[in-house]
């Protein structure tokens, strides 16, 4: 590998780390989130006393897709009416849930098979939340024009306070009914799968009253997002990792939403077949609407009680419903993990989430094969070593040519440094001497640049697999307790430090400068340093594709010594 090869990566490795601080700096943030109230959690359900002059958080009533626009708007709830003290809590072999039956609202959600850290392995991840800050809640409810529906401010009646899956059960569902004074009467129901993070919502209307219905259904989700944290990026990837919302329309496809355009570029949209979630980083949660029907996708600031809460809607196109009918809406939540084979699978576009922004034509063939050969290893780390070696396999011929080049540089070092004592400091004749000899010998000096290039943004690519694939979130291998955080013992880099130095020593030096031998004596230790913060995943590739192209460079050194050797003879 030549002086400029070493050079041209380090630089393009810095530029990198620039780039993403610079993105995670300077990138518009949101507003920062509340102070926390006395409380960390309203265990009570109270809320301030002055909350009944704040303005509603339910969606608007758009306009129905046939005959005149519905007027009217919802009226404000009550201080009193937006929460109860109650949670119906909700057990299953994947999710510990709870339930307000103000609203039939989905405020606690936990992951049970997904633990906060390693050094934490019973404590589950916790995805919803009433806490404050972290708030993150679903909701559904009716809006209408005069107000005879319940919309996520009202109370629902509900059977029990405690629903657990049984060893032989697939299915649990949660009903909770509303009944209003002039025959209008609502079923509510989740219903929780076995092994899935896809939790159906059904909402069943009844007119037993005398006056024809209409309105709409809704589905929101409501978001107060914590901030990620200093320290530098690569040790907090939250802080690069998308936070805020998305929505997928079929023909525009998968648009992120910025919680900080939430209050000046609210978005609104009309459109079916779509999805409507909170994105960040390993998980997700998205309504997904029927898909046959449309649906007006609208974000909000809802400067109200809490203040810095994000609300993103899907709402249906008002219904009429006449007296004696009955009309079901149907949705579906899926609250998890981002699992890449999984997520397409529950909707179109779903596994857009896993954002690997500008370089996903490398990042999703790259996963695509890792996890398939995780799928035969059963080890993340030991996916990534073959891995690296199909890569290297690959890109054999363009590595051979890159160490011929080498090779041939090599046996030019005397002549070269010959003219360097001949020239002395005369930089201007040394050099024309110097490419006058590789012209004549026919040897290029930038032959070994290519390989490097090409590596370059397989190199960044795995880094967004790593950053972004919750497949890898606390994965092990050998010493190293999660490969998506840096190595706890610098082992790894440590290695790649000396794979470097040996490198090195069969690098050709002559017609270096004092500053460029500095230059490359301390490259090994600028990269151990660099590479002590990044994903253990990423070093162990780049580890272990040093280790191979330093195999691979002894052997075809060999190759050529012997071709020369047999010249001679």
């Amino acid at each position: 590998m030549s002086t400029r090869t070493l050079l041209l990566l380090l630089l393009a490795f810095l530029g990198f780390m620039i780039y993403v601080e610079w993105q995670s700096d300077f990138a518009p943030e949101a507003p920062a989130p509340v102070e926390p109230l006395p409380a960390e959690r309203m265990a009570d359900g109270a809320l301030p006393a002055d909350a009944s002059t704040v303005p509603t958080d339910v969606p608007d009533l758009p306009e129905p897709v046939e005959g005149e626009p519905v007027a009217g708007s919802t009226p404000v709830p009550a201080a009193d009416e937006v929460r109860s003290g109650t949670r119906i809590e909700v057990v299953t072999d994947k999710l510990l849930a709870e339930i307000d039956p103000i609203g039939g609202t989905l405020v606690g959600l936990r992951l049970r098979e997904y633990p906060v850290s390693v050094d934490e392995p019973d404590r589950p991840f916790v995805l919803l939340s009433e806490s404050i800050p972290g708030y993150h809640v679903a909701q559904a409810g009716l809006v209408d024009s005069d107000g005879r529906a319940p919309n996520h401010t009202d109370r629902f009646d509900y059977d029990r306070a405690l629903y657990e899956m049984a060893p032989d059960q697939d299915r649990l569902t949660v009903p909770l009914s509303w009944r209003g004074p002039d025959g209008l009467e609502i079923e509510q129901r989740w219903t929780f799968h076995r092994a899935d993070y896809v939790i159906e919502h059904v909402v069943e209307i009844t007119n037993a009253g005398e006056t024809a219905w209409q309105g709409s259904r809704y589905l929101q989700l409501q978001k107060s997002p914590e901030r990620s944290g200093g320290g530098m990026t690569f040790t907090n990837p939250e802080r690069i990792s998308f936070n805020g919302a998305a929505v997928y329309d079929p023909q525009e496809k998968f648009i992120k939403l910025p919680f900080d355009e939430f209050g000046d570029e609210p978005y609104r949209n009309t459109f079916e077949g779509g999805w409507a979630g909170m994105v960040q980083h390993y998980f997700l949660s998205a309504w997904i609407p029927t898909a046959e029907a449309p649906h007006r996708y609208s974000t909000r600031l809802v400067d109200a009680v809490l203040p810095n809460r994000f609300a993103l809607s899907a709402t249906s196109t008002p219904i009429r419903i006449e007296p004696g009918t009955t009309q079901r809406f149907e949705a579906q939540l899926f609250a998890g993990p981002k699992q890449q084979n999984r997520l397409d699978e529950v909707a179109p576009g779903l596994s857009l989430t896993v954002d690997y922004g500008i370089f996903t034509v490398f990042s999703k063939p790259l996963f695509w094969l890792l996890d398939k050969i995780h799928a035969l290893v059963s080890n993340w780390g030991v996916a990534i070593i073959l891995l690296t070696l199909l890569i290297k396999l690959a890109f054999y011929k363009l590595t051979q040519a890159q160490f011929r080049s080498m090779g041939k540089l090599r046996k030019l070092q005397p002549r070269i440094q010959q003219l360097k004592e001949r020239y002395g400091d005369d930089r201007q004749k040394f050099g024309q001497a110097m490419m006058d000899i590789y012209k004549k010998e026919k040897v290029n000096p930038l032959g070994g640049c290519l390989p490097i290039l090409v590596q370059i943004p397989i190199f960044i690519a795995l880094y967004w697999v790593l950053l972004e694939s919750v497949e890898l979130r606390q994965a092990s291998f050998l010493w190293v307790p999660d490969l998506s955080k840096p190595d706890p013992l610098f082992i790894l880099p440590i290695i790649n430090g000396l794979f470097m130095i040996v490198t090195q020593r069969l690098t050709p030096m002559a017609g270096m400068d004092p500053m460029q031998r500095k230059i490359m004596q301390w490259l090994p230790v600028t990269f151990a340093v660099l590479f002590a913060f990044f994903p253990a995943g990423l070093v162990l590739y780049w580890s272990a594709n040093s280790g191979i192209s330093l195999l691979q460079q002894w052997y075809i050194l060999r190759q050529i010594d012997a071709e020369e050797a047999r010249a001679r003879a």
